[in-house]
């Protein structure tokens, strides 16, 4: 299958899921790359964090990489990384970017790697939209609107009572 041929498919898949899903999700499509299912989970009042998800689909021939991550409602985002130590989980922020491979995906997921919002200015209510700027070493920057949802239970790295969970930076 050739290259164009691919682009128009995706392109024709995303304009279909577009209309499809809920309004709350958005696809973005910028040139080569496709966002889709951005998330964040609601926080309660006066929280200093949050975790915020979605899928970055590079339909292009060239590796792209995600190197930063900015929002209006937090002082500091950025990508962090689960890892087990024994029964303690340890997130850590990754440095240097994430790369999204030619015809690949790159998902940022619950008790994996996932945007880290910190120093969070105001409380994140469910069903709210929220613009955040990703941006890419060869797209540039792209504003997404991030669907806010309360998920009705703790982060996957939050269920067990026998892990402890490892956050030095905040």
């Amino acid at each position: 299958m050739t290259t164009q041929l691919s682009k128009l498919i995706l392109l024709f898949i995303s304009l279909v899921t577009t209309v499809t899903i809920p309004p709350f999700y958005q696809n973005v499509v910028a040139a080569d790359l496709m966002i889709h299912n951005a998330r964040i989970r609601a926080t309660p009042p006066n929280a200093a964090v949050a975790a915020g998800y979605l899928t970055i689909q590079n339909m292009g021939s060239n590796t792209d990489r995600l190197i930063g991550i900015s929002a209006p409602f937090a002082m500091k985002s950025e990508v962090h990384e689960m890892t087990m130590s024994g029964d303690v989980v340890q997130m850590r922020k990754i440095n240097g970017g994430l790369n999204i491979p030619p015809n690949e995906s790159l998902t940022l997921k619950p008790g994996d790697r996932h945007i880290m919002f910190t120093k969070l200015k105001e409380q994140l209510k469910h069903g709210e939209q929220r613009s955040v700027s990703l941006v890419f070493e060869r797209h540039g920057e792209i504003v997404v609107s991030f669907k806010v949802e309360d998920i009705g239970r703790q982060p996957q790295h939050s269920e067990s009572n026998d892990s402890q969970v490892e956050h030095p930076d905040h």
